[in-house]
Parts: C-alpha cells; structure tokens; sequence
C-alpha cells in the first residue's frame, strides 16, 4: 500500500478553520498524480501546517485540458476528518517537516509517517 500527503489550500486561498467532511469530495493537482484508487491519504492544511482528515483514493486521475493549473483531479473519500482546523495535529507531530511538502501538491508518506498521522487525527477527531 502507498500513502500520501494531499496539500490542500494555498497562500492566496487558505482553508476556512472549521472543517466540513461531507465538503470533501475531490483532490486537483497541477501534474499528473502517481494516486491509485484503494489507497490511502492524509489532508495537510498548508497555511496552517496542519493534519486534519484521512481519505480513500476513489478514482482515477482525469485531466481537464480546458484548465492551465490544476487540470488533474480524482475522487477522495474522507474515512475520517477533525472539526475545526485549530485543533488539528502539526505536520511536524507525524515527522513530516513542511520543508519536503514545498511546492508539491501530494508526496508520498513512509508507513510510520501514514500510521503516526492517522492516530493523531483520529485522536483529535
């Protein structure tokens, strides 16, 4: 199994604190995403550096050529997600440091990165 850190959020358009799971539904990426339907990953607030949901990858990437940024995106299913972002773990909480997620809309997480996040938000859930 592959896991994945999903940035979500940007400088310009960073995510409202409360955190709405039935809201969570899809991931875009600006290139083409290694993700695979079955597999599983954690959502990472980027203003906030924060960990706040674990999702399934629902389907497979499709491209939208009619788009210049962002044109990649596949169903995410959220398994389970924190309320409000201002208690939502650190990134730093799961020996994920926010130097390697720099401009990258998903990276790949070791299994003990994975099962350390997931405990975390499921503790803060």
């Amino acid at each position: 199994m592959t896991y994945w850190l999903l940035v979500r959020g940007t400088g310009e358009h960073p995510l409202d604190a409360r955190v709405d799971a039935s809201a969570i539904r899809a991931q875009s990426s600006s290139k083409h995403p290694s993700v695979q339907p079955g597999e599983l990953a954690i959502l990472y607030a980027s203003i906030w550096q924060a960990l706040f949901a674990v999702v399934e990858i629902a389907g497979e990437p499709e491209h939208d050529p009619s788009r210049t940024r962002w044109a990649w995106r596949y169903a995410i299913r959220p398994l389970v997600a924190v309320r409000d972002l201002h208690d939502a773990p650190a990134v730093e909480e799961a020996e994920i440091f926010p130097q390697s997620i720099w401009r990258h809309s998903h990276i790949r997480l070791t299994d003990e990165q994975f099962a350390i996040a997931r405990k975390l938000i499921e503790a803060a859930a």
